[in-house]
């Protein structure tokens, strides 16, 4: 009887085959960079690399800049981590009362507040008309208000990031009572050579980087470990 020779693999076995190896392979590589935090880690070195630059903005510059975090909510699953830039037109503090801060930031009655900006008391004097002291105290009202605005701010060292959605931050300024996990964030930088004392998490799985800033100088050192918020 005679026998049938061996039938080798067609093309599209062989594609098939191979998809489903570099899908296991890429699975493989999931699992292991969650078991290690390696995003984390990597995106713990890009974010100290980030305060530094901007720390040095800021003092050179004169102006007071801010890292500006978006927190995605607890119900986002598939929210991702952003943070950016931003430098105000000169050198103004921050607010003592950081928490009142980030709840209006987080609130609608600050999208409202910038619809509802535009005041009369600040449009152009007719000619033949000599301005008021509420109006001249009004313009110099306007005229803080303005430098005081913050803007977007980018360099080569300074560029917005959005993080995979696996991995979580964490922000804790010297003015927070409990660490910001959802929302806005900021941590601000002043002209004068300084930053505020600060941590960061930046967390995945069950790894933990804590980026902690010293306020005089700006260094930003990364610990390998869940570090608790300071006593102050």
């Amino acid at each position: 009887m005679k026998r049938r020779a061996p039938r080798g693999l067609t093309l599209i076995e062989i594609t098939v085959a191979l998809g489903i190896i570099v899908l296991l392979f890429a699975a493989v590589v999931f699992s292991v960079g969650a078991l290690t935090g390696a995003k984390a880690k990597e995106s713990a070195a890009e974010l100290a690399g980030t305060i530094r630059a901007l720390y040095d903005s800021a003092a050179l510059s004169g102006r007071t800049c801010r890292l500006v975090f978006e927190l995605p909510e607890e119900r986002e699953e598939d929210g991702h981590v952003t943070w950016r830039a931003e430098c105000a037109k000169g050198g103004v503090t921050a607010g003592a009362k950081r928490d009142d801060e980030l709840r209006l930031a987080n609130s609608k009655e600050k999208r409202d507040g910038e619809r509802e900006r535009e005041d009369d008391r600040f449009k152009p004097l007719a000619s033949d008309s000599a301005p008021t002291v509420q109006e001249l105290q009004a313009r110099e009202q306007h005229r803080v208000e303005e430098a005081a605005k913050f803007s977007s701010f980018s360099s080569e060292d300074v560029v917005e990031k959005s993080l995979p959605s696996n991995v979580t931050v964490e922000v804790w300024t010297q003015k927070q009572r409990q660490p910001v996990k959802h929302g806005t964030a900021y941590l601000y930088f002043f002209p004068q050579g300084y930053t505020e004392k600060a941590q960061v998490w930046v967390r995945q799985g069950d790894n933990t980087w804590t980026l902690t800033i010293s306020s005089l100088t700006g260094k930003t050192v990364i610990h390998n470990e869940d570090l608790e918020v300071p006593r102050t």
